[in-house]
C-alpha cells in the first residue's frame, strides 16, 4: 500500500478510529470501511464511533474491535460533556481518526483527543483536521457508499471488497423464529411505511391501497413494521400484522422476508446489506438527498422516483404538496413487487 505522508503520521496504525454519528442507513453505507480497513491492518486495534441508536447496527462487526457511543443528544449534549468524552477518548490513544461524516462536534472532539491523524471532508470546522478531501457530497454525484469509501482510497487504503455487513443476533433470532412459527407464517412481505421527513414520505393510504393489492394477487403475509406503535396502528384496520421492533429483530425479520417495500429510511440499506429484494420510494429531486446518492443498493434492490419538473427541490418544504412521490401510484409498485415476488 502506498500512503501518503504526512506529520506524525504512522503508516501501520495501531489504533483506529472511525466516526460516524448520523443515522441508520448512514452507519449501514458505511460498513465497507469498517472491513477493507481490516484487510488492510489485520493487527490493527479498529474502533466505531457512533450515536447510542445506531449501536446495534455496529455490535458484533467481526472487522471491529470495540464500539464507542457519543450520545450529543443527551448524555454528551453539553460543551462540558463533550470534552470530558474527548478526554477519555484520548487516553484510548488513537493513532487514525477516519470521519465519515462532518460535524463540528466530531471535528472537535477528535482534535482534543489527541488523535495524531485525522481524515475528512472539508466542511464544518474541516480546518481541525489534518488531511482534509474538498467536500462535494451535497452534489450527489455518486452513492453514499462510493463516497465513504473516497476518503480510504484518498490515504491510500485498498478497496478489496464493497459489500455492507449487518450483524445478525441469536436472541433476535429466536424471537422472530419464535413469533412466525406462533403465527404460522412462512412466506412474508414486510412493508415500512415512514420515514424521517415529510418529503421521503408516500402517502399512508397509498400503502393501503398497495397492501390491498399485494393480498389479493399473491398468498404472501403483509407485516407492518415501525419503532413506534402510533404509526403501526394506522394499519390497524387492515388484515396485516403490525409489528414495533428494534434493530437486531428487524434485521432477523428483513433476513426472512421475501420482500422489503419500503420509503427512503434506513431499514432500506439493512435490507440491502442481508440480500432480501428491496422496493424503495424516492421522492426528493435535490442531488445530494436524491436516488443517486442514496438508493438501495444490489442486484435484488429497486426504487421508485418521478421527476415532476421541479427546477429546484425544497424538500419538506415542498410548495407542490409532494407531487413527486404521490406521481407514484401503488398499481406500479405493485407490479414491480408481484414480479419480483414470482421469482422467489
Amino acid at each position: 500500500m502506498q500512503f501518503l505522508k504526512f506529520k506524525r503520521f504512522k503508516e501501520k496504525p495501531e489504533k483506529i478510529l472511525i466516526v460516524r454519528t448520523d443515522r441508520i442507513g448512514d452507519i449501514v453505507l458505511s460498513t465497507p470501511v469498517i472491513k477493507n480497513l481490516r484487510l488492510a491492518f489485520k493487527n490493527s486495534h479498529i474502533a466505531f464511533m457512533c450515536r447510542p441508536y445506531t449501536l446495534e447496527v455496529l455490535e458484533g462487526n467481526p472487522y471491529l474491535d470495540e464500539v464507542i457511543v457519543y450520545d450529543k443528544d443527551f448524555k454528551h449534549k453539553s460543551s462540558f460533556a463533550s470534552a470530558i468524552f474527548s478526554i477519555r477518548l484520548k487516553k484510548k490513544k488513537f493513532d487514525w481518526a477516519i470521519i465519515l461524516h462532518p460535524t463540528l462536534r466530531v471535528h472537535l472532539i477528535s482534535f482534543f483527543a489527541g488523535i495524531p491523524f485525522r481524515v475528512g471532508w472539508d466542511a464544518k470546522g474541516g480546518w481541525l483536521l489534518t488531511k482534509r478531501l474538498p467536500y462535494i457530497k451535497h452534489l450527489g454525484l455518486k452513492h453514499e457508499l462510493e463516497y465513504t469509501l473516497s476518503i480510504l482510497e484518498f490515504i491510500g487504503v485498498p478497496i478489496v471488497d464493497k459489500s455492507m455487513y449487518f450483524p445478525i443476533k441469536k436472541e433476535s433470532e429466536e424471537k422472530i423464529e419464535e413469533f412466525l412459527k406462533k403465527h404460522d407464517i412462512n412466506k412474508f412481505i414486510v412493508i415500512h411505511p415512514w420515514a424521517s421527513c415529510p418529503s421521503k414520505r408516500w402517502p399512508v393510504n397509498y400503502f393501503k391501497e398497495l397492501i390491498d393489492i399485494l393480498k389479493k394477487e399473491t398468498k404472501f403475509n403483509v407485516i407492518i413494521v415501525s419503532e413506534k406503535k402510533e404509526e403501526t396502528d394506522l394499519f390497524k384496520d387492515l388484515d396485516t400484522i403490525n409489528l414495533n421492533l428494534n434493530l437486531s429483530m428487524l434485521g432477523s425479520l428483513l433476513k426472512r422476508a421475501k420482500l422489503f417495500i419500503s420509503n427512503d429510511s434506513g431499514p432500506v440499506h439493512i435490507a440491502s446489506a442481508l440480500n432480501t429484494p428491496v422496493i424503495s420510494i424516492f421522492g426528493r429531486n435535490q442531488p445530494g438527498l436524491s436516488f443517486v446518492r442514496w438508493r438501495p443498493l444490489g442486484e435484488n434492490s429497486f426504487y421508485f422516483h418521478k421527476d415532476v419538473g421541479c427546477n429546484i427541490c425544497l424538500a419538506h418544504n415542498c410548495k407542490k404538496g409532494f407531487l413527486c412521490l404521490k406521481e407514484i401510484k401503488p398499481k406500479e409498485v405493485a407490479i414491480k413487487a408481484i414480479e419480483i415476488l414470482n421469482k422467489s
